[in-house]
């Protein structure tokens, strides 16, 4: 396996030369400058390919994250002739670099969403959080979002109901900036009333007009993808649940294989991110890598703690719920069984995702669950256990 390590660019507080210090070969990154629904010029990319490969410790290029939809093709509103072209030639100028796979993800206006930035460990640092009774306390009682009471248990709408009389002024606030936390591009954030004119596009819009947009986004791309050689892997919801009134449609198993079988190709695959998928109660995740292992491109390792009422926070990478050993030898075995046909992509690039926040990550001005302790803690289990699994053989 091919280990890499997500970088956030020239703006990220972990420099080129410490990521080069943990070990990783690969870069994960982005043009995070480059509006959504822009080209990314062909030298733009040329010259963060040489940044990189310019820093100490051979890094390289390994993995796009992300190549970001425009919201616009995700609601399929208006002309979108031009977006899908300018997304098409993105695609051609990273092909032409040499670069073959993009991470992507088609969730609605949010990319990811925790409600605790910083929630405290036992032995000291912190880690990404969500609770089911802040995001219910928001969604009710903060957003006063219409018919958000119905997506939550009577016993979580009891305990929100509890916060709101308690909670003051800079609780509330620090609430809204964690849920903004996961917007993407660069750095734009809303206030709750900016919040409410987001979301008011996707009012009625539902999982299967979703679909809908995503199957046309794939009619689109793929062919273009297939023609370059590139291999793009779509990351699953984060968290895998409904959430603000917006619809997800990679949450488990059956929406990724209806999602992999809108286009039946290997330039339309899976970024597994065991993560994502831990935080649904009823997603097996080494099974679902065995399923789905053809078509895995690319995979994020982290372990999440789930509780009873649907809130997780993240965990050690070789702790909480999800069998971090077990979900490893399913990608070396299909890295086995691709080596055996002679592939040339028989190697699946992994990234320790997320980390909690340790020693002299405190402090630091670290994206949200990207520190370096953290992570470094989290590739050298993950490196233990891939020596371990093949020694002698899987």
């Amino acid at each position: 396996m091919i280990e890499t390590w997500r970088w956030f660019g020239p703006l990220d507080d972990v420099t080129l030369p410490e990521i080069a210090q943990t070990g990783a070969s690969g870069i994960v990154t982005a043009l995070h400058d480059i509006p959504y629904g822009a080209v990314w010029p062909r030298e733009a990319i040329a010259v963060r390919k040489a940044e990189i490969a310019a820093a100490p410790g051979n890094l390289h290029w390994a993995v796009v994250e992300s190549l970001p939809v425009h919201e616009d093709i995700k609601r399929g509103e208006g002309d979108l002739s031009g977006l899908f072209a300018r997304y098409r030639q993105s695609m051609a100028n990273l092909a032409a670099e040499g670069i073959e796979v993009v991470c992507y993800n088609f969730m609605p206006l949010l990319d990811w969403t925790r409600t605790r930035l910083d929630a405290p460990l036992p032995a000291g640092g912190h880690a990404l959080r969500f609770s089911s009774v802040e995001m219910a306390f928001f969604e009710v009682h903060m957003l006063g979002r219409d018919g958000a009471e119905a997506d939550y248990p009577r016993d979580v709408l009891h305990a929100a109901a509890s916060l709101d009389r308690t909670a003051d002024e800079a609780e509330r606030d620090r609430l809204l900036t964690a849920i903004m936390a996961g917007l993407p591009g660069a750095y734009a954030r809303y206030d709750v009333a900016g919040l409410r004119e987001a979301l008011q596009p996707w009012a009625g819009f539902g999982a299967d007009d979703l679909r809908a947009t995503f199957r046309r986004f794939l009619d689109e791309v793929t062919p273009a993808a297939e023609e370059l050689g590139l291999r793009l892997c779509v990351h699953p919801d984060d968290p895998p649940r409904p959430l603000l009134g917006l619809p997800r449609i990679v949450s488990n198993q059956d929406d990724i294989a209806t999602a992999l079988d809108m286009a039946d190709s290997r330039a339309n695959g899976l970024t597994l991110c065991a993560g994502s998928l831990g935080a649904n109660p009823a997603n097996d995740v080494p099974a679902i890598a065995r399923r789905f292992a053809g078509r895995i491109h690319f995979a994020h390792l982290r372990n999440v703690a789930k509780e009873p009422d649907g809130s997780f926070q993240e965990a050690a990478h070789l702790e909480g719920d999800t069998d971090m050993p077990a979900l490893i030898a399913a990608l070396l075995d299909e890295e086995a069984r691709r080596t055996a046909e002679g592939r040339a992509d028989a190697q699946i690039p992994f990234r320790p995702d997320h980390g909690q926040a340790l020693l002299s990550d405190l402090g630091r001005k670290t994206h949200p669950g990207y520190p370096l302790i953290g992570r470094m803690r989290g590739l050298a289990e993950l490196r233990g256990v891939i020596a371990g699994l093949s020694y002698g053989g899987t």
